[in-house]
């Protein structure tokens, strides 16, 4: 995967950003939105847009693109950076396979262990009723 070629691919917007600021939210555009079609991107290959399409399915729009917000700054330039890291690491991760997981036995020993101690516990709690005197 190459970096440059996949961050040539995003699409960035920048709007206004909602919430407290006075009147400078009104007049600078600082939030930036990240938009990146995966569908037809030329970067990726099939297999890693099946992967992502996979991982990524809570993230993805119907129509497979990618949205991303920033408004952490009231900096647009520096909104965009945030927002690109963001972008970098969420395609990192959803292209991670992970490993499968190997079943194992549980061993003898740690069965007659379990099975011993439930045999201590109850012993207690027998030794705690008073005798039967018939």
């Amino acid at each position: 995967m190459e970096i440059h070629k996949l961050i040539s691919e995003l699409q960035y917007k920048a709007v206004r950003s909602s919430g407290a600021g006075g009147q400078n939210v009104n007049k600078v555009s600082s939030k930036v939105v990240l938009t990146f079609d995966l569908k037809n991107s030329q970067t990726l290959s099939e297999d890693q847009k099946a992967l992502l399409e996979i991982n990524l399915s809570t993230r993805l729009t119907t129509d497979l693109v990618l949205i991303l917000n920033c408004d952490e700054d009231r900096s647009q330039l520096k909104n965009k950076e945030i927002v690109t890291k963001r972008f970098l690491e969420l395609i990192k991760k959803g292209l991670i396979i992970p490993k499968e997981r190997k079943a194992t036995k549980i061993p003898k020993s740690a069965i007659r262990k379990r099975i011993k101690n439930k045999k201590n516990v109850s012993q207690v709690k027998q030794n705690r009723k008073k005798p039967d005197l018939d």
